[in-house]
């Protein structure tokens, strides 16, 4: 029986049936104002595989510790693996990919690499609620979204002592997100697609057909390169539809940053999921919830 737990922002642990241990994400530290879910990085004693979606620190952060203690081997960007590689991970236990590529886990799991996207986090509205229409801010160049970054990031700074620290400990000196991936598990028992930032191109997504899918469903949507016109949970939602996942599994969700982040209602992507793709069924984890898959 494989299973699936949560433990915050876009962070997972995958147990397949013949035991292989693969971490989908890596942070686990928080700030002390945030939702905790009783496991932090020094807590992780088993690790075969980390597959980290990009190369923020709220999804690279924690990796490099738990690597390094457990000899898993990372799966991630150049830039992710550029990070950990300067943080002291072993060459050896790093894997570079970009997309296209298709790895080992063990005899009778493996995993696809898939090119994708970040959201926009340029956009004005970067983390609307999931039922607001955000329209426009389309065709904006290179420069002009680099321009309004700067005014996000400001933002960290006026946030208090904690997240102040919280940001200097994460600091890995990466740039950007590295360039996200979408990874999709294969195992003995069924398929596992998993999106740690709601960004696609829906060329690619629309060829994949998992069993269940992981989506993040906060932030502005980013549909092969611009904003999403309309509102999160319809985009959610139309992604499921064309992957056709019995099960999607919400992520990045919670309020994993007071101050800066905010927690999303996924009641109204459960919504838009029952009008848009009736064949499929969104489950909402708590942490560590040992969620049962492909049952």
């Amino acid at each position: 029986m494989s299973t699936l737990d949560w433990y915050g922002c876009a962070t997972f642990r995958l147990r397949t049936a013949e035991g292989l241990t693969v971490w989908l994400d890596a942070y686990l530290d928080r700030v002390p104002d945030a939702a905790q879910s009783g496991v932090g990085v020094d807590d992780v004693e088993a690790a075969d595989w980390i597959l980290v979606g990009h190369s923020h620190f709220d999804h690279l952060w924690g990796a490099e510790r738990i690597a390094v203690r457990t000899g898993a081997t990372v799966v991630g960007s150049y830039e992710s693996v550029r990070v950990l590689a300067a943080a002291g991970v072993p060459e050896e236990q790093l894997l570079a990919v970009a997309g296209g590529e298709r790895v080992a886990l063990d005899d009778t799991t493996s995993v696809r690499v898939l090119p994708s996207l970040h959201s926009c986090v340029w956009s004005s509205q970067p983390m609307p609620p999931a039922d607001e229409v955000c329209l426009g801010e389309t065709g904006l160049t290179l420069q002009e979204r680099t321009e309004r970054m700067r005014a996000l990031w400001a933002g960290f700074g006026a946030m208090g002592d904690d997240v102040r620290a919280h940001m200097e400990a994460a600091a890995q000196g990466e740039r950007g997100d590295g360039g996200a991936l979408v990874f999709v598990v294969e195992t003995a028992e069924g398929s596992l697609l998993f999106q740690d930032s709601i960004g696609c191109w829906s060329g690619v997504l629309g060829h994949e057909s998992p069993d269940v899918a992981i989506l993040a469903v906060a932030g502005r949507g980013n549909r092969d390169g611009e904003p999403v016109q309309g509102t999160t949970a319809d985009f959610v939602a139309e992604q499921a539809a064309a992957l056709g996942a019995r099960t999607v599994v919400p992520c990045h969700h919670d309020d994993w940053l007071p101050g800066f982040s905010r927690a999303i209602d996924t009641a109204p992507v459960r919504a838009a999921i029952e009008r848009t793709a009736p064949g499929t069924t969104l489950v909402d984890l708590g942490y560590a919830s040992g969620f049962e898959l492909f049952r």
